[in-house]
């Protein structure tokens, strides 16, 4: 499962406010809860772990792993049950300065759901789990090809990442007829076949073994990527992972963004179709009802504050600080709220048009 931009966000900021407490001995406690699994063998668990610290020799560790326990236990008892998706638990004195206290516990229900069970007493807190839920590990296979020219990229998350770029011998047009015609065709269907061998090749290598692959999208004007496709070029188990064949008509990196546009109906689930749709959406009404949008930070503030933004738009690259401030605006007045990458082409526009925009409920002429 992907995580939305604003899952993405919202993980990144609690990783990043427990990246910042380290202390000197293990005390930091770290519990990691997989969905469904009983919590009261947790919190059994935590009690033993309690009987098991009493018995360190460090009078002020002692005391810093048998209350950071405690808190975790009666932070536990607020659950009735373990949530869908797992839960993560971290607790522990913080101070400053050793010697003084300052326990406090943290709890999040993961967007990805858990499916391992950790405890562990350290001298920071154990983060790589929830951070190898912010790596993408869906991913697409693109291809983008025409007699002369092959691309092969991955769709990860929003970004197109270029594998391979090839270009074939297939040789130009020739005017002359007879005998001469004849052979440079059959050298022609040859250089040909020659193409499809070696992008066939190249798409066995990138796509065969991937894990996380979804599928393959291959595209291209005229009937090339068909002559690859429906051909004997694609060994069967790379062809059983094409999911769809696409009109296009450009090739090289305009053609891969144009195979990304026109594949719309196969990514309809996917977060970058979401985002691109809803910018999209915005840009249309900018050019033709501009009465109907907002952009910039003192326009959209002041259009929520009014109660009439319908969707707020915030580009990833705002600060933390300034997101959180237009979250907290929206959710007074009932306003969804999209957290928008920067790693498509219309996020980079929101981004131009000053970070922030909003699609109106309705025509507001100032």
């Amino acid at each position: 499962m992907a995580l939305t931009e604003a899952q993405r966000f919202h993980l990144k900021k609690f990783i990043k406010g427990l990246e910042q407490y380290k202390v000197r001995h293990t005390e930091l406690v770290s519990v990691y809860i997989p969905q469904e699994y009983d919590l009261n063998k947790i919190l059994n668990h935590l009690a033993q772990e309690q009987g098991t610290a009493s018995n360190i020799k460090s009078a002020s560790t002692r005391k810093n792993v048998t209350d950071a326990l405690e808190r975790m236990i009666q932070h536990l008892k607020l659950f009735k049950k373990t949530p869908p998706n797992g839960l993560a638990v971290f607790a522990g004195n913080v101070a400053e300065r050793e010697g003084q206290q300052d326990f406090k516990v943290w709890s999040i229900e993961p967007s990805v759901p858990l499916k391992t069970r950790i405890y562990r007493c350290d001298k920071e807190f154990v983060l790589d789990i929830l951070r190898d839920m912010l790596e993408t590990k869906e991913v697409y296979g693109l291809v983008v090809m025409d007699r002369r020219d092959a691309n092969i990229a991955l769709l990860k998350g929003k970004t197109i990442v270029p594998i391979v770029k090839t270009h074939s011998e297939v040789p130009g047009k020739f005017k002359a007829g007879g005998q001469s015609a004849a052979r440079f065709s059959r050298l022609i269907e040859g250089a040909a076949k020659d193409h499809y061998k070696k992008v066939a090749e190249y798409m066995k290598e990138a796509f065969l073994h991937l894990e996380g692959l979804k599928g393959i999208i291959v595209g291209g004007p005229g009937p090339t990527k068909y002559d690859l496709v429906e051909g004997d070029f694609i060994t069967n188990e790379v062809k059983k992972k094409i999911i769809a064949i696409k009109d296009l008509s450009y090739t090289g990196e305009f053609g891969l963004e144009e195979l990304l546009e026109k594949s719309q109906d196969v990514l309809a689930q996917e977060d970058v179709m979401e985002e691109k749709k809803i910018v999209g959406k915005f840009l249309e009404i900018l050019a033709t009802k501009q009465n109907m949008v907002a952009y910039g930070e003192a326009d959209v503030m002041n259009k929520l504050k009014m109660g009439v933004v319908d969707t707020l738009l915030l580009s990833e690259d705002l600060p933390e600080e300034k997101i959180e401030e237009f979250e907290k605006a929206a959710q007074l007045v009932g306003t969804n709220s999209k957290i928008i990458s920067t790693q498509t082409r219309e996020g980079v526009q929101l981004r131009d048009f000053g970070k922030v925009a909003a699609i109106l409920r309705y025509e507001i002429h100032n």
